[in-house]
């Protein structure tokens, strides 16, 4: 995207890890903009993994609160005959 300007992808990251980045990228015989491109979208995809993963559980949770509360209205003791003889008519839907 910003290929034709270099001065847009130009920042500044502390000594201590640029030393760190040097290590690991020998260690994979990559040149250090093609290991932080790797590890941006690393990085990118884990945050879209993880946000996916916070939403499917609130939804979840949401979920569960609904259900419940349907559960309470749709089931409450009075609905119910007590005696043994009505479990084969509720079981049937009749």
């Amino acid at each position: 995207m910003y290929n034709d300007c270099e001065d847009k992808n130009r920042f500044v990251i502390p000594d201590s890890i640029i030393d760190d980045v040097e290590v690991l990228a020998n260690e994979e015989r990559m040149r250090r903009k093609d290991f932080a491109k790797e590890a941006f979208q690393f990085y990118i995809d884990q945050k879209k993994r993880f946000f996916s993963r916070d939403t499917i559980i609130s939804g979840y949770r949401e979920m569960a609160q609904i259900n419940l509360t349907l559960a309470e209205l749709g089931m409450t003791i009075d609905d119910y005959p007590s005696d043994d003889n009505s479990e084969g008519e509720i079981a049937k839907g009749e």
